[in-house]
């Protein structure tokens, strides 16, 4: 069933009243609608398309920078070995 121009219209202006009064609630909403459309999707069979957290992405940055520091050093020692040996 469609709606009236009047109804759409005041719908909207419902819509902007709330935005301007409480941006919690947008964000709430946003939120909910997301987890929504994710829950649908699953229950659709669709893959995910959900973007890791930015603590993941962090974490992920973290472990990078340890392993390429752990191995800068493992080579560096062991370069210096090598060298002291060859004398």
């Amino acid at each position: 069933m469609a709606w009236s121009q009047d109804e759409e219209r005041l719908l909207a202006q419902i819509e902007r009243h709330l935005v301007d009064e409480d941006p919690r609630l947008v964000a709430r909403l946003e939120s909910f609608n997301e987890r929504a459309r994710r829950s649908e999707a699953r229950a659709k069979g669709e893959p995910a398309t959900r973007r890791p957290r930015r603590s993941t992405i962090i974490i992920m940055v973290s472990w990078l920078l340890i392993a390429t520091l752990v191995a800068t050093l493992l080579i560096l020692i062991l370069h210096n070995e090598a060298a002291s040996l060859s004398f």
